[in-house]
């Protein structure tokens, strides 16, 4: 493995993945490396600042071409920092994890506050719900989904607080041909369900009220809009 000198700029981060025993890092910018990691989108080109892979980032050890090529499939230098990128491991420093944390903090208590409720059906301010976050202890995970944390938090803020979760009926019938593929993502929701003679699908699901527009995006997207709702 040869040696290379490095030159990292503001804002350069490591990221690094282990295949076939080995250890590989590049260096990339922190805020493109980041949104081309939780969208999947961008151009590698803008997002790498290294000049090769590397074994040792610290130590400027290059990987040769035959350990890429075993581990990769590929010596091509995009194609592999583009999957250490997407399926690796961004070295952030404390800061960016920090601030990542707060801004999904933000955002799961404003998910809260648009989609819970008092006994009295009266909204709670997001003051509220963050004071009942911190009372709970609850962790916030900077790399999780902001519903799948909403709901989990949901569930020890209520031994605080009288709070539920808004939630929607809605009746829906799915052709044969596209229950295959809507099943799995309604499963979750599903309250009663009925299998017709014709092979559709007659269920009645319950969602989260903020859920109800990504729900009828992602129902119209399956079944190219042939299914049939009525909200209950």
């Amino acid at each position: 493995m040869e040696k290379a000198f490095l030159s990292g700029k503001k804002g350069s981060i490591v990221a690094r993945i282990k295949s076939h025993g080995n250890h590989f890092e590049i260096l990339v910018n922190a805020d493109k490396a980041l949104e081309m990691k939780k969208t999947g989108k961008g151009n590698i080109m803008n997002v790498l600042e290294s000049t090769g892979v590397f074994s040792d980032m610290k130590k400027g050890i290059k990987v040769s071409d035959s350990d890429l090529d075993e581990s990769f499939g590929t010596t091509d230098l995009y194609k592999i920092a583009e999957k250490i990128v997407k399926d690796g491991e961004l070295q952030l420093p404390s800061a960016y994890k920090e601030k990542a944390r707060e801004q999904k903090h933000k955002q799961i208590v404003d998910w809260l506050s648009v989609s819970c409720s008092d006994a009295n059906n009266l909204p709670y301010p997001p003051e509220r719900i963050k004071n009942a976050i911190e009372q709970a202890g609850a962790n916030i995970d900077e790399n999780k989904p902001v519903e799948e944390q909403a709901m989990s938090i949901l569930k020890l803020i209520q031994k605080i607080m009288p709070i539920k979760i808004v939630m929607k009926r809605i009746a829906l019938r799915v052709p044969s041909i596209h229950t295959g593929k809507i099943y799995g993502y309604l499963k979750d929701f599903i309250l009663r369900e009925e299998w017709l003679s014709d092979g559709s699908l007659s269920c009645t699901i319950e969602i989260p009220a903020k859920m109800q527009s990504d729900f009828y995006d992602k129902l119209n997207s399956i079944t190219h809009g042939e299914a049939i709702t009525k909200e209950m």
